[in-house]
Order: C-alpha cells, then sequence, then structure tokens
C-alpha cells in the first residue's frame, strides 16, 4: 500500500503537465518570432525603434503581479481565503494594469509613425510579439477572475492548492516572457 502512495505522490499532476506541454509551445512560438526578428534585421532598409519609457513601467506593474500571485498562493495555501482573494484581486488589477501601459506604448510608437505598413523593421515585429504576449496576459486575467469568483460562491470539500499553483506557475510564466522579450529588443532591437 506504501508503494503505490508514494508512486502517486512522484506523480506530475495532470494539469501541472498540460500547463508545462502549453508552456513549451508558447516559448517555441516566442523563439521562431524572435528569430525571425533577428533573421529580418540583417536586412537593408531595416529601422530599429526606441522603447517608450511606458514599457518599462509596464515592467514594474507586470514584476508586482508576479509578487502579489506568489503572495495568494502563500495565502491560499494557509487557508486564509480573504487575504487570497484580495491579492487574487490586486494580481488582476496589475495584469490590467500592465495591458494598459503596453497599449499605451503601442501609441506612443504609432505616434512616431511607427506602423504596419510601408517601411519594414522592428516596430511591426515588437507589435505582434509584445501584442501576442498582451493576448497571454489577457488570457491569464480572465482565468485569475474565473478564480477569484470560483473563490467567492464555490462550496468545494477538497481543499487543492493545485489550480493555485497551476495559475501561478502561469503568471510567472508571462512574466518571465515579458522580461525576455524586453531585453531582447533592448540588445537585439
Amino acid at each position: 500500500m506504501d508503494i503505490v502512495s508514494n508512486e502517486q505522490h512522484k506523480r506530475v499532476h495532470p494539469h501541472k503537465f498540460t500547463l508545462w506541454v502549453a508552456i513549451a509551445s508558447i516559448i517555441m512560438m516566442f523563439a521562431g518570432l524572435t528569430s525571425a526578428f533577428i533573421v529580418k534585421s540583417n536586412l537593408t532598409g531595416w529601422r530599429t525603434i526606441v522603447l517608450p519609457k511606458i514599457f518599462w513601467v509596464s515592467t514594474v506593474v507586470i514584476l508586482a503581479s508576479s509578487v502579489t500571485m506568489q503572495m495568494a498562493i502563500k495565502a491560499f495555501k494557509a487557508r486564509e481565503m480573504q487575504r487570497y482573494r484580495s491579492l487574487m484581486g490586486v494580481t488582476v488589477v496589475l495584469g490590467l494594469a500592465f495591458v494598459i501601459c503596453q497599449v499605451m506604448g503601442f501609441g506612443e510608437l504609432w505616434d512616431q509613425n511607427i506602423r504596419f505598413k510601408g517601411s519594414s523593421g522592428a516596430g511591426q515585429f515588437f507589435y505582434a510579439i509584445a501584442g501576442l504576449h498582451g493576448l497571454h496576459v489577457l488570457g491569464g486575467v480572465v482565468a485569475l477572475i474565473v478564480m477569484v469568483v470560483r473563490s467567492l460562491i464555490g462550496r468545494s470539500k477538497l481543499y487543492s492548492a493545485v489550480p493555485a499553483e497551476v495559475m501561478g506557475m502561469y503568471w510567472h510564466f508571462v512574466d518571465l516572457l515579458w522580461l525576455y522579450l524586453l531585453i531582447f529588443f533592448i540588445i537585439v532591437g
């Protein structure tokens, strides 16, 4: 009997495994996009961009959201549900603030005449890559909202931290992905 229970503890939860597969897919997508950026940047007529300062603000915001997410997971595991809900709510607000900062940054680039049409350059790639990242953050915000609502109305007899842990892994991933993209565009772009 002990052998079976030890074997079960060593297994990765199916939701966590699914998330790791999704993260691997997302990494491959962004690796392909950033690789294409590098290849295209060697062509004649390539225009570089200077990232607006608002992207630094969005970086601070998303890093803060990672902290609140981790604190929320800790509160959930300690069964401090009111604190968990509050921290998840703050994470939602910070996630939305990140997306708003990104849109403002896109607006600044647009005002600098960096568009999709016309000249080829870093701007078009930046819109696509950062825009896709923003969609992943918005998806995470929706999942966070669902988790907060479930915590408010759910009456579950099973107390499992797995959903909070999976959400935290995803959220930390999109945070790290943004850091990678920002550093990439600073160095290569």
